[in-house]
């Protein structure tokens, strides 16, 4: 399967200051919506603007989409809008590391991508941004309509203290 949303960039062709724009065709964006599950990827776009620093490359910017999520009660499309500033670190991958070996990342690492040869693939780094943009959990309107309906607590109604309160109406002598 290819790259969804590769956008390689060289290097030696990166300049400090520079400005990328990236938008997503409808084959991309078709391609991006498959792989994280959503019910359709609308828009995607972004702008970067990246710093170099010797092998380390730095990207700024902001991603910008509309999609459709599935609601995880009821399936139902819910409409989302993602419009989230981003900084991303491309480095060289750390020496002496093997992909079977774990890596240890402060949280401050976080948003640090590996890269090895001479290309840093933006796109892609993007995209992934996109994933972790998204509501994990997307619920529609009729949602907690049919979790009553199907006799499925809420978090109070289902929590310690909703347990506590019910005996203490079953202990009222009133």
């Amino acid at each position: 399967m290819s790259d969804r949303f590769a956008h390689r960039l060289k290097l030696d062709q990166i300049h400090d200051g520079e400005r990328v724009e990236l938008v997503a065709d409808d084959a991309e964006r078709a391609s991006i919506a498959e792989r994280l599950g959503l019910d359709s990827l609308d828009c995607f776009q972004s702008h970067a603007t990246l710093a170099r620093k010797g092998a380390v490359i730095e990207a700024e910017g902001r991603i910008v989409a509309s999609l459709n999520q599935s609601c995880v009660v009821t399936g139902d499309p819910v409409p989302a809008h993602v419009d989230e500033a981003f900084r991303l670190v491309f480095m060289p991958e750390p020496e002496g590391a093997h992909s079977d070996e774990e890596l240890e990342l402060a949280p401050a690492d976080c948003d640090v991508v590996f890269y090895d040869g001479a290309i840093i693939d933006l796109g892609s780094a993007v995209a992934d941004t996109l994933a972790l943009s998204l509501d994990p959990y997307p619920r529609s309107a009729g949602a907690e309509a049919a979790l009553k309906e199907a006799g499925i607590l809420t978090e109070a109604e289902a929590g310690p203290f909703a347990a506590l309160a019910q005996l203490k109406r079953g202990s009222d002598p009133s």
